[in-house]
């Protein structure tokens, strides 16, 4: 009960989020010049046609009207209808949703990954050329730009070599060899730049977490090295990471706009760009509602694992 006291609370909570993020959104949207009118009419379309076509568009409407309309189909589960697709907003989301999440989900499990075992490698070998050669692949990892990194990916492994394709998505239920191939350069690309916050991170929660009583105690009873690190050291160490997870997830979802563009990816991202240039603005709203989401969704579940690998934070609640 104490759980789905917990879930139902941080659901109440994010209700206010996701309002705020649709309001701005639309806001912004309200301020930006032109419209899909444009697109709509073609480009020797006179200024009366184009008229006609926002009047029916209800784009000609005051700003609260259109913004009343919005939240009231919102309520009723209806994100809308693309301008430009012929189809609601909700499908051509979802649509493309499978790729996003295959991309920003992969590059979430191997920036973990690569980052904590870098990280506990640098502390259990401290100040010694393994610590200080690990340290300086975070240190790259933070400096170099994820898109960057992308082009030379597919300048060496792609071009030069062959060995991944330079661009486009495989399904995993048609491929799942092609579709790891075809995620694995855009995936780490994403990935780089968190594992390196990741490793300098479980390092020096490492470090610290290795100086405490109890590690000493566990060394005295003579338990073996890799027990004192893995089970005892590291679930400690553990949880400022995963205070970073919730909102690396963020960061993940909005470098994915940039990594599927690279490497021509059809994922929300990419489908938010194309809506942004074109002024199909509906798909703007969901994508963006959608998006935000599931990044309140995945910080709950984060809160949920403070609970289990911090004990203290599970009794507070």
């Amino acid at each position: 009960m104490t759980v789905l006291r917990f879930l139902i609370r941080r659901m109440v909570s994010a209700v206010p989020v996701l309002f705020v993020v649709s309001l701005v959104t639309f806001a912004i949207i309200a301020i930006v010049p032109g419209d899909v009118t444009a697109e709509l009419a073609g480009a020797e379309a006179t200024a009366e046609q184009r008229a006609v076509i926002r009047d029916q568009l209800g784009l000609n409407q005051p700003l609260y009207q259109q913004a009343l309309r919005w939240y009231g189909n919102l309520l009723q589960g209806d994100l809308g209808h693309s301008y430009l697709l012929n189809m609601s907003v909700t499908d051509a989301v979802l649509e493309r949703l499978p790729v996003t999440l295959s991309l920003a989900g992969l590059a979430l499990v191997l920036a973990v990954v690569l980052g904590v075992l870098l990280g506990v490698l640098a502390a259990i070998r401290h100040d010694s050329w393994v610590d200080q050669g690990t340290m300086s692949v975070a240190l790259i990892g933070l400096s170099v730009p994820d898109f960057w990194l992308g082009l030379i990916m597919i300048s060496v492994f792609s071009v030069g070599l062959a060995w991944f394709p330079t661009g486009g998505y495989v399904p995993f239920s048609e491929d799942a060899l092609g579709w790891a191939r075809s995620m694995a350069l855009p995936a780490l690309a994403l990935a780089f730049t968190q594992m390196g916050v990741i490793a300098r991170m479980t390092r020096s929660s490492m470090l610290e977490v290795m100086g405490q009583d109890y590690i000493r105690t566990a060394r005295a009873k003579g338990m073996r090295r890799h027990t004192v690190v893995f089970k005892h050291a590291l679930r400690n160490a553990l949880v400022p990471v995963i205070t970073v997870i919730g909102v690396m997830t963020g960061v993940l979802l909005g470098g994915a706009v940039v990594i599927e563009s690279v490497f021509s990816l059809p994922g929300v991202g990419r489908l938010i760009i194309g809506a942004i240039q074109r002024r199909d603005f509906p798909i703007i709203q969901g994508g963006l509602l959608i998006t935000a989401s599931l990044f309140v969704f995945v910080n709950i579940l984060v809160d949920l694992a403070y609970g289990w690998f911090d004990p203290r934070v599970r009794n507070d609640r």
